[in-house]
């Protein structure tokens, strides 16, 4: 384990020879580049908030847990990280993401970024999605029947059909153009925020549990 977030270093040339190093840390460094592709038996990477333009993943099939937010990338490629089940990766410049070989995601966060599409079909243990401030105009979360929470406020969406997520606790849905929402059957939403859209009703009369 190595960790040296927050140590001003530039250049981390040498971390190809830890080959044992399952996790690393080395977040809001003003590094440029970073080269993990020797470090195969890495579980755990952490380099958000860094000056990253690309990364490249292909050889760490052991990654399950990627932290690379608030960087430059215009590019991310995932196929190879079957083992992922946290990947947060928003605040970047990323225009498409494809998660169809990433079945054990649990946490996806691709907030802030350029997105125009979102296929988290294959992703059928998400319990957690944030896809906000997007270019999105539809979501399908129709097998995403595990989710609890989901953020998919700030996009271009006029559809929103969540009748197969009843285990929802969160649901923020505003700054859209939706027309209808039906929550009829997410009883256990707790938080419920779907302001700035073009809703003419709502009925929250069977979310009893609603506390916002």
């Amino acid at each position: 384990s190595l960790d040296v977030s927050n140590d001003s270093i530039s250049d981390l040339t040498g971390i190809e020879d830890f080959t044992a190093l399952t996790i690393l840390n080395c977040n809001n460094n003003p590094l440029t580049s970073l080269d993990v592709s020797s470090n195969t038996a890495l579980t755990h990477l952490v380099c958000n908030e860094t000056q990253l333009t690309s990364l490249d993943l292909s050889n760490n099939a052991a990654l399950d847990y990627l932290l690379c937010y608030n960087n430059q990338l215009t590019a991310l490629d995932v196929s190879n990280n079957l083992m992922l089940t946290d990947l947060s990766c928003g605040s970047n410049e990323l225009t498409t993401m494809d998660f169809s070989t990433n079945t054990a995601l649990t946490f996806l966060s691709v907030r802030d970024n350029a997105l125009t599409t979102l296929n988290v079909s294959a992703n059928t243990a998400l319990t957690s999605l944030s896809c906000q401030n997007n270019q999105l105009t539809t979501l399908d979360v129709s097998t995403n029947t595990a989710l609890t929470s989901l953020h998919c406020w700030g996009n271009q969406l006029d559809n929103l059909d969540v009748t197969s997520n009843t285990a929802l606790t969160t649901l923020f849905c505003y700054n859209n153009e939706l027309t209808n929402l039906d929550v009829s059957l997410n009883t256990a939403l707790t938080q419920l925020y779907c302001y700035e859209n073009e809703l003419t009703s709502l009925d929250v009369s069977a979310n009893t549990a609603l506390t916002q």
